[in-house]
């Protein structure tokens, strides 16, 4: 039975990340698993920052946005003698397992640790619910909620000024941010890298909504790196009825306190990392499917496809 095992937080921090330490931690207890916490994540790691938590390292963490572990990005790595390294701190603190939060990328490390002798299992945080072995990713529902406030606080300034509102929210290659906060707030148009982006086509709709559906104003919900939409609200003024204003979220997406449901679903993915180690299985992910908690190899869900959630832009094109 494993009686050491270490937990960190990598890539970008979501909301949702502390109820998962949190989770790791308790439940570890309960088996008889002594935690460490490593700070910011690999870098943290590989530079021996590692730390013994107990039940009360992690009170009053449940409803905390952001990671009290920190996280970094650590491109190195990717490189054999980096891992090397780390491994090695692990071992001497006679740490025999992992669990690691983060994304895709934080995946890849964690399976590359595993094929060097340390079971990890990992668990998806991240805001932009890109992770392909799981429905819902830890962060993503908080962070739907901040854009929905603030879309619907813009819509009711927009109807004020007939402004058009061109709302950039994050999403990392991922639309699913874009599109969901597009069909809870009634937006006119959503850019999506799944959509891809016309300009031409955009200004077209919006003239159609504006000279034949009447409407005073506007929002369009588009996902990072697809144009400068501060350039296209420009536009969006000189050649439409509207008058066109961007607004970029930022990082104020990735901040605040997790929701409920991001509460207990990092509890729940937490618990059954867990009890994957309790029984020496690793080099697995955890993810939420069905409402079920399932685990499947890193390898398979680093291959699978993600979905192209074509039931969602079909439903948002027959709502507009």
């Amino acid at each position: 039975m494993v009686k050491k095992i270490g937990v960190l937080t990598s890539g970008g921090d979501s909301p949702g990340m502390n109820a998962a330490i949190r989770a790791v931690v308790r439940s570890a207890q309960s088996y008889g698993i002594t935690v460490y916490g490593i700070y910011d994540g690999y870098r943290g790691l590989v530079e021996n920052r590692m730390f013994e938590m107990g039940r009360y390292s992690v009170s009053e963490t449940l409803g905390k946005g952001g990671t009290i572990l920190g996280s970094a990005r650590l491109p190195e790595f990717k490189q054999k003698e980096v891992r090397e390294k780390a491994v090695e701190n692990l071992k001497a603190e006679g740490i025999e397992a992992l669990v690691v939060i983060g994304g895709d990328g934080s995946y890849r490390g964690a399976l590359e640790l595993t094929r060097m002798g340390i079971n990890c299992i990992g668990l998806p945080g991240t805001i932009d619910n890109d992770i392909a072995s799981t429905e819902f990713t830890i962060g993503f529902i908080t962070a739907l909620n901040t854009i929905v406030d603030a879309v619907d606080k813009l819509r009711d300034t927009s109807s004020s000024h007939k402004r058009c509102s061109v709302v950039e929210v994050m999403g990392n290659r991922c639309g699913d941010l874009a599109i969901w906060a597009g069909i809870c707030t009634g937006a006119e148009i959503v850019v999506t890298p799944q959509t891809g982006f016309d300009e031409d086509d955009v200004i077209n709709q919006l003239n159609y909504f504006h000279d034949v559906r009447k409407k005073n104003h506007a929002i369009v919900i588009i996902s990072e790196k697809m144009t400068d939409v501060e350039a296209f609200a420009k536009k969006i003024s000189k050649y439409t009825g509207f008058d066109g204003r961007a607004t970029v979220l930022g990082h104020v997406q990735r901040g605040g306190g997790p929701s409920p449901f991001d509460r207990v679903l990092a509890s729940r993915l937490a618990d059954r990392a867990v009890q994957l180690l309790n029984d020496n299985i690793g080099g697995q992910c955890v993810g939420m499917i069905d409402n079920k908690v399932v685990n499947i190899p890193f390898e398979e869900a680093l291959d699978k496809p993600r979905s192209s959630r074509k039931e969602l832009y079909s439903l948002f094109e027959r709502l507009v």
